[in-house]
């Protein structure tokens, strides 16, 4: 009988009372038994070491992509890098785009450049747009052409592509395209304006033409009932579509149900027919529910009464499509530099402007002298524009004019 230690690798045999050749036997047997084991573990150990580096990213955490990953075509590649596209760029936001095939990154290029573009204003394009090269080329031709009809001069159409790349290389839905241009053309909306539509919200341009067609059509009612002239409707349109292109993208019954809101609150036609020009037509954006909850906070905190809250949001519309919270921490702002509640009843605009415009501006006015606690907010409200004309006219500055930083200083006796 024998008792067998494997230690280490190392078989040892202690003899008890077996013959010197089965000894030798059994001693082989376990030997080549412990060597297949050893290869069967190692070999498996391999295997999954190599799964392991195949499906773990560098940082440790699983990842499928890696797997999955197609070669990038070349040929895209190398075209792409004669044009100067900075390909770093394009493989970290849409690498996908480079491994695409057919691509046509020469023939766009030369289509861009037959247009007036410049090398840097294809390479921009490319780096912002590449699905541009994945278009081909007689589209991409006849989609110029189309874009000719509302912008014949081919280096403000290069500027809009420059701009809005994803606009201009939209080839889908020609047919909707065209058929909406002949719509706003039978408008005669200028072309101007329709071409700030196709590039600015050209989901409008790539949908069925008769939804454009309802939501003008409600527009157009919309202005005439609430007193409109027939007359001034293609003004009247073309202010709104180019203040607020997506204006087209509202569903028509978002424009009755936020005109009937106001209508219960008691505005009459002509208020109505100013508020919708004064919010740019982001009314039919609004909804009820938080037009309802503004106008409560602001009847409250400002101790407002029906007549004198309608007035409020004539003066200032904006109240309607602010939050609440905004609404609260812009009042509390000016609250707790010193500004009293009757001088924003006076000048409900200055909640148009956020707490660091309105702080900024106070301590601008207070360097020259001026406090605002003890005066009218006229002077805060406004664009950058209209403040600095309003402290000009103070005769608040002993400076050098902000349009002119190289003019002399004016000394007291002049």
């Amino acid at each position: 009988m024998h008792c067998l230690f494997l230690s280490s690798g190392n078989v040892t045999a202690h003899k008890c009372s077996l013959q010197p050749s089965i000894e030798n036997s059994l001693t082989d047997h376990l030997f080549k038994t412990s060597a297949t084991m050893f290869r069967a573990t190692t070999a498996s150990i391999c295997v999954y070491c190599q799964r392991m580096r195949v499906f773990t990213s560098p940082s440790g955490a699983p990842s499928s992509t890696l797997t999955s990953k197609r070669p990038e075509n070349q040929q895209t590649v190398d075209s792409l890098y004669d044009l100067s596209v900075d390909i770093r760029k394009v493989r970290k936001f849409k690498g996908w785009v480079l491994s695409e095939n057919p691509a046509y990154v020469c023939e766009t290029a030369d289509l861009l450049r037959d247009m007036g573009a410049d090398t840097a204003a294809i390479a921009r394009v490319l780096e912002t747009h590449p699905e541009a090269v994945l278009c081909r080329p007689e589209d991409v031709a006849a989609q110029r052409d189309l874009w000719a009809t509302v912008c014949p001069n081919r280096r403000e159409l290069v500027g809009i592509i420059e701009k809005f790349p994803a606009s201009f290389f939209t080839l889908t839905h020609h047919t909707n395209q065209r058929a909406n241009i002949h719509y706003f053309q039978s408008l005669r909306l200028s072309k101007r304006i329709i071409s700030k539509l196709m590039a600015s919200a050209p989901q409008s341009f790539s949908r069925p033409v008769e939804c454009n067609q309802e939501v003008i059509h409600t527009l157009r009612e919309t202005y005439l009932d609430l007193g409109g002239d027939e007359g001034n409707l293609r003004v009247w349109l073309q202010k709104l579509l180019s203040q607020n292109p997506y204006i087209l993208l509202r569903p028509a019954e978002a424009w009755r149900d936020s005109l009937g809101f106001l209508r219960e609150q008691g505005f009459s036609t002509e208020e109505l027919l100013s508020l919708v020009s004064s919010l740019r037509a982001s009314i039919a954006e609004l909804q009820p529910a938080a037009m309802r909850q503004a106008l409560d906070y602001t009847q409250a905190a400002l101790q407002l009464s029906h007549v004198e809250l309608r007035e409020t949001v004539l003066r200032c519309p904006a109240l309607l499509y602010y939050s609440v919270p905004t609404l609260a921490g812009r009042l509390q702002g000016l609250l707790d530099v010193g500004v009293s509640m009757e001088q924003v009843k006076e000048t409900p605009n200055v909640l148009e402007l956020t707490t660091q415009i309105v702080l900024y501006r106070i301590q601008k006015l207070a360097s020259y002298g001026y406090d605002v606690r003890g005066g009218s907010l006229d002077v805060i409200v406004g664009t950058k524009k209209d403040f600095e004309m309003s402290y000009g006219k103070l005769h608040l500055r002993q400076q050098r004019p902000l349009f002119n930083p190289v003019a002399p200083l004016r000394s007291a006796e002049e």
